[in-house]
């Protein structure tokens, strides 16, 4: 059957920001397809709620408190993920972001914080993962959750829209690197309603962000969450080094912000 390819049974997955919004909905997906999930964040109650929805859709879950910027506590997660479920058989690097911010306004620290944030972080992850990937599981897969911001251009997202497009950019690299093991690939997400977004987005900005996409409505984090199950499974098992795009039909940012001399 078909649809045996997009089962993930006796498969481990960590998926990092898996406490809210699109990386919770990705873990939940993952356990509804079978896998056991490794939720991963830096607020232990939010990951704990997420694995408790894991459990109860059949799967096995391990809630591990992570900031991402911290490079021994990503090799906490990779350790802890191996030794208490046995392997790792998905990466789904999620945690990331960036608000938008005048170019003139944009402090070096600030854009350099934006790649490391959304860039060196996943960089990193991968390469902790990917050597236990093939260790325990033969195989493996790697979802980068990038942006439209990253191929798209537009005012005030020079930190942000730079890291995604470097991430996108990255995730092609890496699929060439760790052909025919492991896939990479990525996701270019359009503007999502999560709690994130919910911080701008007043009714006025919601109804211009709504007409200015093709599919005149914004995203939910399940469109997200089913293309990642698609590319952590076996139906997409001859595709690495793609950039999907969940976004709407986009071909530009829907959301505007003043340029530096208007």
């Amino acid at each position: 059957m078909i649809l045996d390819l997009f089962r993930l049974d006796g498969k481990t997955a960590i998926v990092t920001g898996a406490g809210k919004g699109i990386g919770r909905a990705i873990a939940l997906a993952y356990a509804e397809a079978g896998a056991n999930v490794v939720a991963a964040a830096r607020t232990q109650a939010d990951i704990d709620d997420t694995a408790n929805e894991v459990v109860k859709r059949g799967g096995r879950a391990l809630a591990v408190a992570c900031d991402v910027m911290q490079r021994e506590q990503l090799e906490n997660l990779v350790a802890r993920a191996v030794r208490e479920l046995g392997r790792i058989d998905v990466l789904v690097n999620n945690a990331g972001g960036s608000p938008p911010k005048a170019a003139l306004r944009t402090s070096e620290r600030e854009f350099e914080a934006a790649f490391r944030f959304n860039v060196t972080t996943a960089f990193l992850l991968t390469r902790l993962a990917v050597p236990k990937m093939v260790e325990t599981a033969g195989s493996g897969s790697v979802i980068n959750i990038s942006s439209v911001a990253g191929r798209n251009h537009a005012a005030g997202f020079v930190a942000y829209g730079t890291a995604k497009a470097a991430l996108s950019f990255m995730t092609q690299e890496l699929a060439q690197d760790f052909a025919p093991r492991v896939r990479v690939n990525a996701i270019a997400v359009g503007s999502v309603e999560t709690d994130a977004l919910a911080t701008v987005l007043t009714p006025e900005i919601k109804d211009a962000m709504v007409k200015m996409t093709p599919m005149a409505r914004l995203g939910r984090a399940t469109d997200i969450a089913a293309c990642a199950l698609y590319l952590a499974s076996a139906a997409s098992g001859y595709v690495t080094g793609e950039i999907v795009g969940v976004n709407g039909g986009l071909v530009g940012l829907n959301m505007r912000m003043p340029r530096a001399f208007e």
